[in-house]
């Protein structure tokens, strides 16, 4: 396993709320004995996010050198919503989205959870759910 492999192994927990803080990732990459992470967020709370899940996995992070910037043009996070028994993607979108036609923005705000309209939902699932 080269260095840039076991760098992104070590912070994948980190990796991995990328996507669902909405955070965009401009460049990661292995400089010197370090992993070099740019990044924007939409807001200051997904920065001290990362932020603090950086932290959790090492502390000092001394193989991490991270840039993460505000960047209000990016859509901020979405809003959390916790699968009921008897929902749907289209009830779901018809109660928070104002139409069920507008499911498809809830599998586009959940990736990595959704594929597409025949994924199964469970009751307990945390699914993002778009601004509107």
């Amino acid at each position: 396993m080269d260095q840039l492999e076991q760098l992104k192994a070590k912070y994948q927990g980190a990796l991995d709320l990328i996507p669902e803080l909405h955070i965009k990732l401009n460049n990661l990459h292995v400089e010197g004995d370090k992993l070099v992470l740019r990044a924007n967020a939409p807001t200051e709370e997904q920065v001290n996010a990362m932020w603090n899940k950086i932290k959790e996995i090492d502390s000092s992070f001394p193989d991490l050198a991270a840039e993460i910037t505000v960047d209000s043009s990016l859509p901020p996070v979405a809003k959390k919503y916790t699968v009921v028994a008897g929902d749907s993607l289209w009830k779901i979108a018809a109660n928070h989205l104002g139409n069920g036609a507008n499911y498809p923005e809830i599998i586009k705000a959940n990736p990595g959870k959704l594929k597409d309209e025949t994924t199964v939902i469970h009751p307990g699932d945390v699914l993002n759910l778009p601004n509107h």
